[in-house]
C-alpha cells in the first residue's frame, strides 16, 4: 500500500515526513488522557481504534502545569511516528481567555497560550485548538482587539510550526468565535500568519449558534455561508459532536453521534461530504451507559459507510 506522507515535526522543531496508509481517507478520532505519563497518550489512541487523537498537554483546569522533558517528548514522538496515526492535536486548556477585560486574566492567557504552542514544538503535535474566549461584557469589538493581539503576541513568540486553531463557539452570552464573521475578522487581520493560523469547526457548537447541519442541504447551506468569509482550505479540523439543544439554543452540551438533535441523517451528510470526510474529526462525546469512545467512532463509521 503506498502512503501519503504528512508533515511532522520533531521536539526540536525540525520537519519529518510521517508515512500514513494511502486507503484510510476518512480519519476518525477522539480525546485521549495523558494520565501516567504524555508519551501513553499514543498507545491509548490505537487501543481505542483511532485515526487520529487530540490530548491536553498541560491541566486543563489549572495555570500551571508540569513541564514536558525531552525525554518524555522524545518518546512520545518516536511512539506517534511508528502509529501511522495523524493528526496529533493539542487542545487548550479552560481557563485561558484570550477575549478578556480583566487585565490579569488576559495576561496570563497569552502566557498560556505562547507556552502550549511550546509545549505543542516539543511533542510535533500538528495543531492546537483554542477558544476565542469571552469579552465579559466589553463589546465584540474590543474582544476581536484583544484575541488578535494575543495571537500576534503568542506566535511572534514561538518557534514551532504547530498550527493554532481558531474554534468557533456556541454562541453563549459575550462569548466570541460563534459566527463565521468573527472568525474571518481575526484571520483577516493576522493575514500575515496564514501558514500558522487555521480554523477548528465544531459541529455542537455550529447547531447550538443557529448553524444548521441537520440535512445534505442544510450542511451545504451552512458551508457556503462559511465560504462566502473564509476560505475552505483553512478550515483544518472538525470537531465531531451531536448537541443535545435544539437549533441555535446556544447551548454548549455534547452528544453522542446521531443521538442528539443533528441526528443521524446530519452526521451521514458531514461524514460523506466530499471535502469534509478529507479532514481529521476528533469527537469529544460523551462516556456514560449509552455509549463509549469505541461506540461512538463505530457509530460515525457506520454513517460514513452510508449504513443505517
Amino acid at each position: 500500500m503506498i502512503p501519503i506522507l504528512y508533515p511532522s515535526f520533531n521536539y526540536r522543531g525540525k520537519l519529518d515526513l510521517m508515512a500514513v496508509p494511502m486507503g484510510i481517507m476518512l480519519r476518525l478520532g477522539v480525546h485521549v488522557s495523558v494520565a501516567g505519563g504524555i508519551d501513553q497518550a499514543v498507545s491509548r489512541a490505537r487501543e481505542k481504534g483511532c485515526d487520529a487523537f487530540q490530548i491536553f498537554s498541560s491541566n486543563p483546569r489549572g495555570w500551571r502545569s508540569s513541564p514536558i522533558t525531552p525525554p518524555s517528548a522524545e518518546r512520545f514522538i518516536s511512539s506517534l511516528h511508528s502509529s501511522g496515526l495523524y493528526p496529533a492535536v493539542g487542545h487548550m486548556p479552560y481557563l485561558p481567555n484570550l477575549a478578556s477585560s480583566r487585565d490579569e486574566v488576559y495576561a496570563k492567557s497569552v502566557q498560556a497560550l505562547t507556552a502550549e504552542l511550546e509545549r505543542c514544538r516539543m511533542l510535533g503535535l500538528a495543531y492546537l485548538v483554542a477558544h476565542l474566549g469571552s469579552h465579559l461584557g466589553a463589546g465584540r469589538q474590543f474582544g476581536l482587539e484583544r484575541i488578535i493581539a494575543a495571537l500576534e503576541t503568542a506566535l511572534d513568540d514561538s518557534r514551532g510550526q504547530t498550527v493554532l486553531l481558531l474554534e468557533n463557539s456556541s454562541g453563549t452570552r459575550n462569548s466570541m468565535g460563534s459566527s463565521f464573521e468573527d472568525i474571518a475578522a481575526i484571520l483577516d487581520a493576522l493575514s500575515g500568519e496564514e501558514q500558522r493560523l487555521g480554523v477548528c469547526l465544531d459541529t455542537c457548537h455550529l447547531h447550538a449558534a443557529g448553524y444548521d447541519l441537520q440535512s445534505s442541504q442544510a450542511l451545504q447551506s451552512t458551508l457556503e455561508r462559511f465560504s462566502g468569509c473564509i476560505r475552505m482550505d483553512r478550515l483544518r479540523l472538525i470537531h465531531l459532536n451531536d448537541c443535545r439543544g435544539v437549533l441555535g439554543a446556544h447551548l454548549d452540551r455534547h452528544e453522542h453521534i446521531g443521538l442528539g438533535q443533528i441526528g443521524e441523517e446530519g452526521f451521514r451528510a458531514i461524514l460523506t461530504h466530499p471535502l469534509l470526510s478529507r479532514l481529521p474529526m476528533i469527537l469529544e462525546t460523551p462516556q456514560d451507559s449509552r455509549r463509549d469512545d469505541g461506540a461512538n467512532l463505530e457509530a460515525a463509521r457506520r454513517l460514513a459507510s452510508g449504513g443505517e
